[in-house]
């Protein structure tokens, strides 16, 4: 750093700025007008991300003014303001020939955002790569420009090889001005630029995500087109069976012990429960007892039932381990079907259960929610089949007092209704469906802990959850992407 110092030994003083600062995270950036002493700004981290030394001095003033050219610069947009420099008015290939930006014009440009060996990334791009090549083919006016996140040359090339469109050279200013500009907030983004130069879209990747390589057919994703892409998906779903889900040319299997081959067809006129999880998701460890449980209960008395396990596993070792301890069936580790139908149930989280009814369309895709507060009752896991098990428990609690006081806890409690599992403060288990609850405390006992007797509803205990690996994130009892 080639600025100035508390001294480390100085931990009053620095204990004593915290607190004048109200500093709960780091890095925390507080810029002071060195006559007055008065604070210019406490969110100099987010100035200095965005604006660099065009924030200087960092006033509030400064940086509405920053925001107003912003503004103006959007109004005014063109292809060139988007993507080039003072020094720098073209993109570059993957073999490294300049393209002039001037090409672009009057084109459908893509502004991608893409990070090498961030997982959401990599699953978008085949699909962003295939649409790409159909929309070349049948002649309409498309280009991506790539925008890289990556801190490395080597992390770029790697990425950028596989591309088959332009971009922004690796560590050019423009990348990260480009992160302040279109407000990105996630990954992966796809930003839609029509042939005048103006925002046509902030981010097309989530339609791209939603209908796989479908998605040209929506191109220019007008209001119209989307309409025809909507229509044509709910054709699709409305013919959808377990065959047209699981079956993928010659592909027509899964997969049980000793990676012995089930045909679908086996399948076809059951409940099937696909099963998202992995070993690494501590939550997903956590569930997994208690859906062997619930399985081996539903299968006692209804052959027509099954679950097929599809992994995010990193390894085939993890993959093993982790499918040894499931009395059902699985898709291949290295499956391309495993991509598309988390594409086409849109899972964010882990675990997670979508249920596909006898006729082979989906008829519960949080089954897992469902499961967790009725367990084996859920099955066939019916919009039906959950609104009379509703009815059950909405009676269950007919008879309990409406509050009571509880010498765990200070305030008094109301007994509240949960749509989902909850952690008891007084036995520390899981919970479902009812608790006597503190809204400003967010402390739940079970009815059984706050009345002092057994109350039916009550089970599945919880467990500790392991760290989940690089773009991911684990809270309560799912993982999901970063």
């Amino acid at each position: 750093m080639p600025w100035l110092a508390v001294p480390f030994s100085d931990s009053e003083g620095r204990k004593s700025l915290d607190e004048r600062f109200e500093v709960n995270g780091i890095p925390h950036l507080v810029f002071l007008d060195a006559k007055t002493g008065e604070v210019l700004t406490d969110e100099g981290v987010e100035f200095v991300s965005e604006y660099g030394i065009e924030a200087y001095p960092f006033t509030t003033e400064r940086i509405n003014e920053l925001k107003e050219q912003e503004k103006a610069a959007k109004d005014n947009q063109t292809i060139h303001s988007v993507l080039a420099t003072p020094n720098r008015n073209y993109v570059i290939s993957n073999t490294g020939e300049k393209v002039p930006i001037v090409d672009l014009e009057g084109k459908y440009v893509g502004i991608c955002f893409v990070v090498n060996g961030y997982p959401p990334v990599e699953e978008f791009t085949p699909v962003l790569a295939k649409i790409y090549a159909k929309l070349k083919e049948v002649g309409e006016k498309f280009e991506v420009v790539a925008v890289s996140l990556d801190s490395d040359e080597e992390s770029f090339n790697n990425s950028f090889s596989s591309m088959p469109w332009l971009a922004i050279p690796q560590g050019d200013k423009m990348c990260q001005k480009l992160v302040s500009y279109f407000e990105l907030s996630d990954l992966p983004t796809l930003v839609l630029i029509g042939p005048d130069g103006k925002t046509l879209s902030s981010n097309i990747a989530d339609i791209i995500n939603e209908h796989g390589l479908d998605a040209w057919e929506g191109f220019p994703f007008n209001a119209e087109k989307l309409e025809i892409l909507a229509e044509k998906a709910k054709a699709k779903a409305a013919s959808q069976t377990l065959e047209s889900l699981l079956v993928t040319g010659d592909v027509d299997f899964v997969i049980g012990k000793d990676g012995a081959k089930v045909p679908v067809a086996e399948l076809v006129g059951k409940t099937v429960l696909l099963y998202f999880s992995a070993k690494w998701c501590g939550p997903c460890r956590a569930f997994l007892p208690t859906l062997v449980d619930v399985y081996n209960k539903i299968k006692e008395k209804n052959s027509d039932f099954e679950i097929v396990f599809i992994s995010s596993d990193r390894d085939q070792s993890s993959f093993d381990d982790f499918f040894s301890g499931m009395p059902w069936l699985a898709i291949p580790l290295e499956d391309e079907r495993k991509a598309y139908l988390k594409k086409k149930f849109k899972i964010r989280g882990i675990p997670s259960l979508v249920a596909i009814g006898p006729d082979g369309k989906t008829v519960n895709t949080d089954a897992k929610t469902s499961l967790a507060v009725h367990g084996a009752d859920a099955f066939p896991f019916t919009s039906e089949r959950i609104q009379e098990l509703e009815k059950k428990i909405d009676e269950m609690a007919k008879g309990w007092p409406e509050k009571v006081k509880h010498e765990l806890h200070e305030h008094e409690l109301v007994l509240v209704r949960r749509p989902r599992p909850y952690g008891c403060d007084g036995c520390e288990e899981m919970g479902t469906s009812w608790s006597y609850n503190c809204a400003e405390c967010d402390f739940d006992l079970h009815a059984k802990c706050a009345l002092g007797e057994e109350k039916k509803g009550e089970e599945v205990n919880g467990q500790e959850h392991a760290a989940a690996p690089a773009g991911y994130v684990c809270e309560g009892d799912v993982c999901r992407k970063a």
